[in-house]
């Protein structure tokens, strides 16, 4: 059954293979990590997207590619990346909730004895002293429930997010196309705002993601 869903296509072009991995990586080529421009325009541009249309990656190849298979090479390579990024989010994800319920459960205590020590001390008090350092107690006490606060109502979501997109990606579409490709006619001119040469490779994509348009969207 063919799905009705809307895959919105990211397009990156580069002159080879090499400037979208990380040269640095001596992992095997389908394990390597790719560049981290590559993948900060790859993400933003996938983030722009709604959560629940597809995603598809066209990289544009200006050199035919050295090695056979390209097109399985870079999708294994792609997937196996978001794959260890989704998993690294969910471990994350995991560790901040494990720390935000260690946190809560100090803090609640910090709070319920500090109540209790307010308490205490006012009835000791009778010249106004007493009633100063109940409110500081109980000012204390609120200030241990911060952290729990902070990591259950803001913290955890935007990691979840992020698991999720990368979870998606590890699964999208990759293709790859050459000028010699039988797809050549469709190689687009206007990818070449995200173009890697030289020396620009750590600021190419950051540049293309404010220039003209460099996704589809495909119905």
């Amino acid at each position: 059954m063919q799905s009705n869903r809307k895959t919105n296509i990211i397009e990156v072009k580069v002159r080879d293979l090499s400037q979208l991995f990380n040269s640095m990586d001596p992992s095997p080529f389908h394990e390597k990590d790719l560049d981290h421009d590559a993948e900060e325009f790859i993400v933003s541009w996938a983030m722009e997207f709604p959560h629940d249309e597809d995603l598809g990656l066209l990289v544009y190849l200006e050199e035919p590619p050295s090695k056979d298979q390209a097109q399985q090479v870079v999708a294994d390579a792609v997937h196996h990346f978001f794959a260890y990024q989704a998993q690294l989010k969910r471990r994350e994800l995991r560790e901040l909730i494990s720390r935000g319920r260690t946190s809560l459960v100090i803090g609640l205590v910090f709070l319920a004895l500090s109540l209790a020590a307010g308490q205490w001390i006012s009835h000791l008090d009778t010249k106004g002293l007493g009633s100063i350092l109940q409110e500081s107690l109980l000012i204390g006490g609120w200030v241990a429930m911060w952290r729990p606060m902070q990591i259950f109502l803001h913290d955890w979501w935007p990691v979840a997010r992020l698991r999720k997109l990368y979870d998606k990606m590890s699964a999208m579409d990759v293709q790859v196309r050459t000028p010699a490709s039988e797809n050549a006619a469709n190689y687009p001119p206007h990818v070449a705002a995200g173009n890697i040469r030289g020396s620009e490779t750590s600021s190419a994509f950051r540049r293309a993601a404010s220039q003209a348009p460099h996704a589809q969207e495909n119905d």
